[in-house]
């Protein structure tokens, strides 16, 4: 593949919004400076020191100055993108001490804004599918475009992964990390009230990122479904296939969807099918099967209900990936009764990530903690519902290590 191919891809992109070359090149300022200083910060520091910085990542045309904030406990090594609250990169030592950045990403703006499928980013207003782009919330009637099929996906068109957060700087001496805020106004695609959502990320010196979900909304009550989008590949980004990562996920039932990958609303269990993980299995070890689900999904890309027992902090274990032969690990825990297992079905070759390494089908994962697709239409689901007045919390921690 040509190393030009992304640039004419964002050019085409731009001409189709109605974007000049130069609106779409203006994207690029200070994009290529960001992950050298990543590496040289986290090479030259021990274990438990807690450091941050910010570098300019680039310009939207708009004129909007995106920057990347790059945190550190000496250890492991987080960046992260104003645009989208987006985890640009993680890097993580596997078990002989050899650092490699494990998200899947760009290095640059442009193709963040034309190409992305949500690498990293911060998703709302509502993660994940809702039929249709319709519900009804108190007898009101909402559309939400479309973007997937005839579904609407992660908040529609221009969903919060493709908005500039505010961004605050978050330091103690147990960790460090970014407050990033958005303010999405009502009616912004189609959601009603005015909805601000404040996501906290930080890394403590035990290489746990800690997420930490904050909104609320005036004027109307909404619906809402924050989660975070990272794809993740702990042999290193672009690599290669994750068919050899072995799966720890506690969960007793799963969401069945049907050909728009749209919950049923059947709770099935797991018990006799490719989607018990209850005991840690490799992930390409039945993703091959004859399963209708499998064949829906092209692979694994369905809700599962978590069963852990939630601990004084209303914390509960979700998960655990393990890539046997650097030794890389990652455990989730979360507060949210759900999460997503995707196998990177649709990643299929046609643009280059970081380092001008292509993904392709199953190159990565994403764990994305969440309520349930399609709530607001499905009745005994969890209620996503928020309304004035009512604060929405949630907690995800992703923890680094290696075995």
């Amino acid at each position: 593949m040509s190393d030009n191919l992304p640039r004419r891809q964002v050019l085409r992109t731009a001409g189709a919004l109605g974007l000049g070359a130069a609106a779409a090149g203006a994207l690029t300022s200070g994009a290529q400076a960001a992950p050298d200083k990543v590496t040289a910060m986290s090479s030259h520091h021990g274990h438990g020191k807690l450091e941050i910085r910010k570098d300019p990542f680039g310009t939207t045309p708009e004129g909007v100055a995106v920057d990347v904030y790059t945190f550190t406990n000496g250890r492991t090594t987080i960046s992260m993108l104003t645009w989208g609250a987006t985890i640009q990169r993680v890097e993580t030592p596997d078990r002989r001490g050899r650092v490699e950045n494990i998200s899947l990403g760009f290095d640059n703006l442009p193709d963040y804004a034309a190409l992305s499928p949500y690498f990293g980013a911060t998703v709302g207003r509502y993660g994940n599918r809702i039929a249709k782009g319709k519900f009804t919330l108190d007898g009101h009637n909402y559309q939400i475009p479309v973007n997937n099929g005839e579904n609407a996906l992660h908040g529609g068109t221009i969903g919060f992964d493709k908005r500039v957060w505010s961004a605050k700087i978050v330091k103690s001496d147990k960790a460090v990390g970014v407050a990033f805020t958005y303010v999405s106004p009502d009616g912004e695609m189609g959601f009603p009230g005015e909805l601000t959502s404040t996501v906290t990320y930080t890394l403590d010196k035990q290489d746990n990122l800690r997420i930490d979900y904050h909104a609320t909304v005036a004027g109307k009550p909404t619906v809402l479904n924050l989660t975070n989008h990272v794809y993740f590949n702990l042999a290193g980004e672009g690599t290669g296939s994750i068919d050899g990562h072995v799966l720890e996920l506690k969960a007793a039932k799963y969401t069945p969807v049907d050909a728009g990958l749209i919950p049923t609303g059947e709770l099935a269990p797991v018990a006799g099918t490719p989607f018990d993980f209850n005991q840690p299995t490799a992930i390409g070890k039945r993703i091959r099967n004859d399963h209708p689900q499998l064949v829906i999904g092209r692979g694994y890309d369905h809700n599962f209900v978590l069963s852990g027992k939630p601990d004084h902090d209303g914390l509960r274990f979700a998960a655990r990936f393990w890539e046997p032969t650097e030794g890389r690990t990652v455990t989730v825990h979360t507060s949210q009764p759900g999460a997503q297992f995707y196998s990177g079905n649709f990643l299929d070759g046609t643009f280059q990530g970081i380092g001008n390494k292509a993904y392709r089908q199953g190159d990565a994962f994403a764990f994305e903690t969440q309520h349930f697709p399609d709530s607001p239409n499905q009745p005994t689901f969890p209620s996503t519902v928020l309304r004035p007045g009512q604060t929405f919390t949630s907690t995800t921690i992703y923890t680094f290590g290696t075995k």
